[in-house]
């Protein structure tokens, strides 16, 4: 009798079965949509990138969907171009079952998350630009000399992050994928307002301590994409890409040729950090539709002394004003810190806007 109180009751209650939880596959599916459905919906200088980070492995991660509104219109539209955004974001949540958390929102900008059964899947961060902040942070920036300083190799040094933080520059930092603290510095970077790239492992001609995972010559696209999608859910909040060694990967035309439209079809930028003469790679992003750049001033430690760094930095700075713009690449060791923190203030006296990574990506 009591069991069958009990089937009458489930029936006349409704009770059901939990819903089952979505398969990273399918949140990076709906990703892609909810970025498609953003892109109709914004001004063309809108900037959306995203970032394929959940994981069947570790559910606890999610998508991340990063949208800059650049109005072409006046500001007192806004409400309504923000409006359109939102509404097409909840038309692809809603067809996938996703309910939205409380938005937080400020004048800067709006963050808020989906969930499916409960279970976050997507991070959504809408931010509110101008025309004028697109290329550059004022006019002057565009008329100016710039100077992109990229550090390399974070990942493992928690305390090394921390001091870039206090240097309180637009700097840009390269984190490896897979480290202890890859995971909290990319975060924190990115909470902090610097700009993130991926340290894409590569493989080099010596070879010299390897990542445990690189992409190497002979992978197929398959391959490619797969490791790209690991290393960017290990690195999250990134804007772009650029190479850890990869002096024999970067001169291999069709390893270039397979990696780039990952790149593009997740909205990502790349820095060629050319470890070699022979680099195909930043001419194998723009064949393939990806804004890039590439290291154009020696690297600022090669001899990581104090001395010598100080000197390559203001031979960046020379070159920046030569060139207009300028890419220069360091590493998180103590004399390059020290360095930055003596020279860095210097740089707009001489004329030098220092700005992100993307901002001389073309």
């Amino acid at each position: 009798m009591l069991f069958a109180f009990l089937v009458i009751l489930a029936s006349l209650t409704g009770c059901k079965k939990p819903e089952p939880r979505l398969r990273a596959a399918d949140i990076h599916a709906i990703t892609r949509e909810l970025a498609a459905a953003a892109a109709k919906a914004t001004p063309a200088a809108s900037e959306i990138r995203f970032q394929t980070q959940a994981s069947d492995e570790f559910p606890e991660r999610r998508d991340h969907l990063d949208i800059t509104l650049r109005l072409t219109e006046p500001s007192r539209f806004k409400p309504d171009a923000k409006a359109r955004l939102l509404q097409a974001l909840a038309g692809v949540a809603t067809r996938h079952g996703l309910t939205q958390d409380s938005p937080s929102e400020s004048r800067e900008g709006i963050l808020y998350s989906y969930r499916h059964a409960g279970i976050p899947t997507h991070t959504i961060h809408i931010h509110f630009g101008s025309l004028a902040q697109s290329g550059g942070a004022s006019s002057s920036l565009q008329t100016g000399a710039k100077l992109a300083i990229i550090l390399d190799d974070l990942g493992n040094d928690r305390a090394a992050a921390d001091t870039i933080f206090a240097l309180r520059y637009p700097l840009t930092v390269s984190v490896l994928p897979n480290h202890t603290h890859s995971i909290d510095i990319a975060e924190e970077a990115h909470r902090r307002g610097y700009q993130v790239l991926l340290h894409l492992p590569m493989q080099s001609v010596g070879n010299e301590k390897p990542e445990a995972q690189e992409l190497r010559p002979g992978m197929t696209a398959t391959e490619v994409a797969a490791i790209v999608d690991q290393m960017l859910s290990a690195v999250p909040d990134v804007a772009g890409v650029n190479n850890h060694q990869g002096s024999q990967a970067t001169a291999d035309q069709p390893l270039m040729s397979e990696l780039m439209p990952v790149l593009r079809d997740r909205g990502l930028f790349y820095i060629d950090s050319r470890t070699t003469a022979a680099t195909l790679a930043f001419d194998a992003a723009r064949e393939s539709g990806v804004p890039a750049a590439f290291r154009n001033v020696p690297f600022l430690d090669d001899v990581a002394e104090l001395g010598p760094v100080r000197k390559q930095l203001e031979l960046a700075l020379r070159e920046a004003k030569e060139k207009t713009e300028a890419v220069a690449i360091g590493h998180p060791h103590t004399a390059t810190l020290q360095a930055l923190r003596e020279i860095l203030p210097q740089a707009e006296s001489q004329g030098v806007h220092l700005v992100f990574a993307s901002d001389l990506v073309h």
